[in-house]
């Protein structure tokens, strides 16, 4: 099969280079990939599918029983646009991402889930020359910037990077998406080049910047890939290079959770629970990056999107042991719950293997683990919510890092206390947090 592959990518990449008509090998491939399901397995697919509608199911009634405080309403006041199947988004639980070490930074300070965005129309603080919508989608929770068209698409909020900083978004992308179509690009710029929208399309390589690609489908049909390039100030490539990945692949798992940390130059970037680059001097030390832009390079397919949602910014780098140790308070915004639920992202792994390995190190310590909320619903509900999550969080440092439940107290204060002011995306995101006091 190897040596029938090889002439097979090296003949369309000559074509596709050529732009030559490709339609036809376009065709053939979708035809051997259709087989090549077969051979895999349809009934097991079926069976995916069939488990993930009742999930689905189940989850819609979840949440017409349980207003989210998180702003669940808001999305319920707009006519839902869908994508043509649902994400797929493999059962996940804290255990599969054990080997996961990423911890978001301290302060929350860009939030955005599309709330206040009508269906349909494009973000206001958002800047483009192409364009998009913002969408729903069966079976996933909030709204997403549907992007189709060849373009670039620069937030206006990003204006100031520090040297330290983590940016979560997540991906969604149709199950048929082509391999001739572009990557989603997601580029970090330079002062001089921020405004310059058509200045870090694919095709130009901009003075200062470091781009992360992703794309669904690799030249072997059988995973995606992810790939990194970054320039100097003649616009010269320093990095290249393009490596393969199971987590995000639009025929096997078309959603993925993307996980960006920034330490000074070092780069670490994560699909769900896999670190699937780290690269010690991806940033220029002597560069003020100041924004973020998402292009897409359009391509092969026009029926083939990607959908952007989820997108957060948090700054400063954690230092559990000294808060906890030295200050007695340790307050995070990296351990995430499912809307209106107790149940524990599995992404937070890496926040809750952090706390937990302070709290082996130092055995003598107990805790009180506080829940917080930010003010969206209902008070008496917020404040049972806030104490369920603290619970759940002692269940996890217990179960999953085998820390002594007796050194464990828990509390909630629901939205009694915030942090933050609760009328922006933003504030509520800082609100809702774990603290533990040592006692």
């Amino acid at each position: 099969m190897k040596q029938i592959l090889v002439p097979i990518f090296l003949f369309t990449t000559l074509l596709a280079s050529a732009q030559i008509d490709v339609g036809g090998i376009v065709k053939r491939k979708a035809e051997q990939r259709v087989q090549q399901k077969i051979e895999q397995g349809v009934d097991k697919a079926f069976d995916e599918t069939e488990e993930g509608i009742k999930e689905s199911a189940k989850g819609d009634k979840d949440k017409d029983k349980n207003k989210d405080e998180e702003g669940q309403s808001d999305a319920k006041n707009d006519s839902k646009t869908a994508t043509e199947a649902p994400a797929k988004d493999s059962k996940k639980s804290l255990s599969t991402y054990s080997k996961f070490d990423f911890v978001p930074g301290e302060k929350v300070m860009v939030e955005d889930h599309f709330a206040q965005v009508a269906v349909g129309d494009y973000p206001v603080d958002w800047n483009t020359n192409s364009g998009g919508e913002i969408v729903q989608v069966d079976g996933k929770d909030g709204k997403w910037l549907q992007i189709t068209k060849e373009g670039v698409h620069l937030p206006d909020y990003f204006t100031d990077l520090p040297d330290n900083f983590t940016l979560q978004w997540d991906v969604i992308v149709n199950e048929e998406f082509s391999f001739y179509s572009g990557a989603l690009d997601v580029t970090f710029l330079s002062t001089q080049n921020r405004q310059k929208l058509n200045d870090f399309t694919k095709y130009s390589h901009p003075a200062h910047a470091l781009r992360l690609g992703m794309h669904p489908t690799d030249a072997g049909g059988g995973k995606g890939t992810v790939s990194i390039e970054n320039w100097d100030a003649s616009g010269a490539r320093v990095i290249d290079n393009t490596v393969s990945n199971s987590k995000f692949h639009s025929k096997t798992s078309n959603f993925v959770h993307v996980s960006v940390w920034r330490q000074k130059q070092r780069l670490r970037v994560y699909f769900n629970d896999e670190k699937v680059l780290d690269i010690p001097r991806a940033f220029d030390g002597s560069v003020k990056y100041n924004a973020i832009s998402f292009g897409y390079g359009g391509g092969g397919n026009t029926e083939d999107k990607y959908l952007l949602g989820n997108i957060r910014l948090a700054v400063g780098a954690p230092d559990t042991r000294s808060k906890l140790v030295t200050e007695g308070k340790l307050v995070t915004r990296g351990i995430l719950f499912d809307k209106g639920s107790d149940k524990i992202k599995p992404e937070s792994y890496g926040t809750l293997k952090d706390i937990a390995g302070v709290l082996t190190e130092y055995a003598d310590i107990k805790v009180t683990i506080i829940g917080h909320t930010d003010s969206d619903g209902d008070d008496a509900s917020n404040l049972e919510l806030s104490k369920k999550r603290a619970a759940a969080v002692k269940d996890a440092l217990s179960k999953e890092f085998a820390i002594d439940a007796s050194r464990m107290e828990t509390d909630g204060k629901g939205e009694t206390q915030p942090s933050d002011k609760n009328d922006t995306e933003v504030g509520k995101a800082n609100n809702r947090r774990v603290e533990f006091v040592k006692r």
